[in-house]
């Protein structure tokens, strides 16, 4: 068990240092010079570190806006409650790690002897996936053995499936078949990807937009990024000031001489933090995929890395800034709608985190398959398809994690629970 608690914390659940031994594993096998495996294992390291703090920034910046999309939720409904995340990891940690190490074994078997390539290197992802189906496993009542082999079935069906059926997508955005995705995007980057096939105009891409001389300064991402999300928090501000609500309650402002200087360093803070991350990703990318080589031409031929979804950032950030703000709103009017008729008997809460990510790379999808129709269709429709997954999948996780749902829910995590659930509930 000590051996296991290490491969799980210390390795598996540090995306730096598992994607730094890939990395140096790779070269190796390349056998390039010890400066180079040296350099390529580091560069990999920092390159993932920065991401991370960028993704930390990213977060913190538009956590607030979770209280204050809020507002729309039901004021009535029954209370979702749960053990906890903690509490569950606590108690069904071990089984949540066997689940993980099986299930990324069974993930080299199939790459390396079957025409399913991807391998699944996003390091959180490959906890938090087996932490869902443990959990829905354990609400269906399953216990033992029957939950280890289960949730370990379900996570690799997961690995070796999905980023496979995402690959040609990411071809599309990326423009070469170097990486594809590994995260739990890609249900709704699918259906993104589908309506821009079938609905938008490909020559179009949001990333053509064109500005007046005057406007070039919108060009860069950062200004654009940080433009937008201050727009956001002051309409949301004058809407909950419309409600009848505290503004300075809703945002947590210490007094109202501190409105102007919360909008301009929320939006700042989002803009430097989107900037960060884009570093981290290059350089990521720049170290992980050309040193993924040497796994490719020894071990598993013809493999492709499965990673995380802010990679495909770089390749259409408008697509992605339209994604968050189109799917905010859309979500939220879901979420209304589903209040007032009743639809769900319980209390959900807007996904900030989901629309930014999530959504975000779906509209990067469906720019590439349908042009800026396909973006703004795409995320709007997963907006609601977003909303609709968590309140499915509540009800699977009702007694383990629901409320951890109820964050970061909305996207593959809620599609498999509901998939799971369904499936053991149909055995004896």
């Amino acid at each position: 068990m000590a051996v296991l608690d290490f491969i799980i914390n210390e390795i598996f659940g540090s995306a730096p240092i598992f994607l730094s031994l890939i990395a140096l594993f790779g070269l190796l096998l390349q056998k390039k010079k010890f400066t180079e495996v040296l350099a390529g294992t580091l560069k990999t390291t920092v390159g993932v570190v920065i991401l991370q703090e960028g993704v930390g920034v990213l977060i913190g910046a538009i956590l607030p806006l979770m209280g204050a999309f809020g507002i729309f939720k039901a004021e009535t409904g029954e209370p979702i409650q749960s053990m906890g995340a903690t509490a569950f990891m606590a108690e069904y940690g071990s089984t949540i790690g066997i689940a993980m190490v099986s299930a990324f074994a069974l993930n080299l078997l199939f790459a390396r002897f079957t025409k399913w390539k991807s391998v699944f290197l996003t390091g959180h992802m490959l906890y938090w996936f087996p932490f869902i189906f443990v959990a829905a496993g354990v609400d269906a009542g399953l216990t033992g053995t029957s939950l280890i082999i289960s949730s370990t079935l379900f996570t690799a069906l997961y690995m070796i499936l999905f980023p496979n059926l995402i690959r040609p997508f990411v071809k599309l955005v990326i423009g070469d078949d170097s990486f594809t995705l590994g995260h739990p995007t890609i249900g709704l980057s699918l259906i993104s990807g589908y309506l821009g096939k079938w609905f938008g105009d490909k020559s179009q891409s949001t990333e053509d937009i064109k500005f007046p001389k005057s406007l070039s300064f919108l060009k860069e991402i950062s200004i654009v990024s940080s433009i937008t999300v201050v727009l956001v928090y002051a309409v949301m501000m004058i809407v909950v000031a419309f409600s009848g609500q505290s503004v300075l309650e809703t945002f947590d402002i210490a007094s109202p001489s501190k409105v102007f200087s919360f909008l301009f360093l929320q939006g700042i803070t989002f803009g430097a933090g989107l900037t960060v991350m884009l570093l981290g990703v290059r350089m990521m990318i720049a170290e992980i995929v050309p040193a993924f080589t040497g796994i490719q031409e020894r071990l598993i031929p013809n493999a492709i890395p499965a990673l995380d979804c802010p990679l495909l950032f770089p390749y259409a950030p408008n697509a992605l800034i339209i994604g968050f703000v189109v799917s905010m709103f859309t979500s939220t009017a879901a979420i209304v709608l589903f209040a007032v008729t009743g639809f769900f008997p319980f209390v959900l809460a807007p996904l900030t985190i989901t629309a930014f990510f999530e959504i975000g790379t779906a509209s990067i999808i469906g720019n590439a398959t349908g042009g800026r129709r396909g973006a703004i269709i795409g995320s709007a429709v997963t907006g609601v398809v977003m909303v609709m997954l968590l309140g499915f999948s509540i009800p699977f996780l009702r007694t383990t994690v629901a409320d951890w749902m109820l964050i970061f829910g909305g996207n593959d995590f809620s599609l498999w629970a509901i998939i799971k659930g369904l499936i053991v509930g149909l055995i004896p």
